[in-house]
């Protein structure tokens, strides 16, 4: 049987900007979503660390440092926000117990600490 498993995440990523007048989706650091192993237009879940809010968008290549929430995700988001950004993929359920997901903590200025 397969499961669906946490694939990576940027861990307490700083809220750079909010568009609302964009397309949609949320513009992020492309080297901080490759040191995630993550990948532009794949499907992601944004949690809200302050306000509680979670929901899912996809990635667009943002510009260094950019966490940047954009179209209707931008009205679940405050600048400064902590938000938790999370892939997921399916395994087969008996690797459960080798599985690592990627796990990238971000710092200050949306810095890689670990």
């Amino acid at each position: 049987m397969m499961i669906q498993i946490l694939k990576s995440k940027l861990h307490r990523a700083t809220v750079t900007g909010a568009d609302l007048n964009y397309e949609g989706s949320i513009s992020i650091d492309p080297r901080l979503y490759r040191q995630a192993g993550m990948h532009p237009y794949e499907k992601v879940d944004v949690l809200n660390v302050n306000n509680g809010a979670r929901f899912s968008t996809y990635i667009i290549e943002g510009k260094s440092g950019e966490i940047c929430l954009n179209g209707a995700a931008a009205r679940l988001v405050a600048v400064g926000d902590k938000v938790i950004i999370v892939s997921y993929t399916w395994i087969e359920e008996n690797w459960n117990k080798t599985w690592k997901p990627t796990v990238v903590i971000l710092g200050e200025h949306n810095t890689p600490v670990s």
